[in-house]
């Protein structure tokens, strides 16, 4: 699958479509963290957002733009419980049913969040079953339009406005963002993350944080080329598990 393009001019469109939807989370700062790296850190509480996660953007940016035809045909993702929540709460807002395929050792807050925002919930053996044969089987079987939680143009745009707002944040505050430290699993938050932070500051240096055995990101980004995880480690992160990252590249708007 060839790398799809997603551009600052996107991020500036999501930004418009979230607006009144998803919260301007703001930037706080902590005087012990800064005296404990010898910096001025800046943190974007994201689980201020609605349904508890960055998710929520792209989500609300992918269904806000189905048709009428394809919101009565509903949606279906896979996720362990972020992009779940956010896709579930983006469907009850734009009027379509929304099914999750999710494993059967998620969260249970995260799969009781999912099912009180009125999202169908199929479950799955994350280490004996594939989620994306699942999703798209059903997306075959009911003409459901598919939500991947990071391989889309629309959902790395809707992360984007974390970066948007990053950069729009820091020079109201009168400080300008030399570096930017960005969880990572598919890619979808750190890509659109750095297109809408060098939006505003361009000068800014993006990097991904990942669990430890669950490193595709940076080994990806060193090799030039998509590299898988070793299929059935674990984590404690269980929200960072991508297989592999998305077909979206950061280039040199990333680095390990």
């Amino acid at each position: 699958m060839a790398a799809m393009a997603v551009t600052g001019a996107d991020v500036e469109a999501a930004a418009q479509l979230l607006a009144g939807k998803a919260v301007a989370t703001p930037l706080v700062t902590n005087a012990a963290l800064d005296a404990a790296v010898g910096a001025r850190v800046l943190l974007k509480p994201e689980v201020l957002q609605r349904t508890g996660s960055f998710k929520f953007r792209g989500a609300y940016n992918r269904l806000g733009r189905l048709t009428a035809e394809e919101r009565a045909r509903g949606v279906v993702a896979w996720s362990s419980g972020n992009h779940a929540q956010g896709v579930a709460e983006a469907a009850r807002l734009v009027g379509t049913k929304a099914t999750i395929v999710m494993p059967a050792d998620a969260p249970a807050i995260k799969v009781a969040g999912t099912r009180a925002l009125g999202a169908e919930i199929v479950f799955y053996d994350r280490y004996t079953e594939d989620r994306e044969v699942i999703g798209r089987d059903l997306c075959a079987r009911t003409g459901a339009v598919l939500v991947p939680s990071y391989d889309d143009a629309h959902i790395i745009a809707g992360q984007g406005t974390v970066g948007l707002e990053i950069g729009r944040q820091a020079a109201a505050l009168g400080l300008t963002v030399d570096a930017c430290l960005v969880n990572c699993s598919g890619g979808g938050l750190a890509t659109g993350t750095a297109l809408g932070l060098k939006q505003t500051c361009p000068q800014a240096s993006v990097h991904t944080a990942e669990p430890e055995g669950f490193d595709d990101m940076a080994r990806s980004l060193a090799a030039g080329q998509r590299l898988a995880n070793t299929p059935g480690g674990k984590s404690s992160c269980d929200a960072l598990l991508a297989p592999i990252p998305g077909t979206c590249r950061c280039g040199r708007q990333c680095a390990q």
